[in-house]
């Protein structure tokens, strides 16, 4: 049996990290709430229970069904979100627009009160349009998205 190419078998991550003034508990629901993650990211039926499947729904693109498959993997309340992140289309199978990826969230308490919240999205080929798109606008969702819903409980 041969070994694949090496570029073949290469896969890369997005990390994303971001200090927040929230507390962990709030971070968390922030991920866990399907309303306040549909407000940030999109609509979804998601369960944080380690094996419960759940979906994220989109406009479908082409190549895309528009539907991501979920499963929880590890969860620790307040701490850990472990899913895969499984999308793509069988008209798309080949094209190299399926993703069979990881996406782990850390929650890390600061002394502050708040929150360092770490995201690695992780199993992409780094020379995919999957990697490039989804390493800016997971930016923009941690950075900027997960803030601004954040910001309800502070009022």
């Amino acid at each position: 049996m041969s070994e694949p190419p090496i570029a073949a078998t290469r896969r890369q991550s997005i990390v994303v990290e971001n200090d927040l003034p929230d507390p962990p508990e709030h971070v968390w629901r922030a991920l866990t709430d399907p309303q306040l993650l549909e407000a940030w990211l999109m609509p979804n039926n998601i369960r944080a229970e380690v094996g419960a499947r759940f979906q994220f729904r989109t406009a479908p693109a082409p190549g895309f069904s528009g539907v991501v498959e979920c499963e929880v993997l590890e969860m620790v309340p307040h701490r850990l979100l472990v899913y895969s992140w499984r999308g793509g289309s069988k008209a798309a199978e080949g094209s190299g627009n399926e993703l069979d990826t990881v996406v782990t969230w850390r929650l890390t308490p600061l002394d502050s009160g708040g929150t360092r919240l770490y995201l690695e999205h992780s199993g992409f080929d780094p020379d995919s349009f999957a990697y490039k798109a989804m390493s800016q606008g997971w930016k923009g969702k941690v950075n900027v998205k997960i803030p601004q819903v954040l910001g309800q409980f502070r009022k």
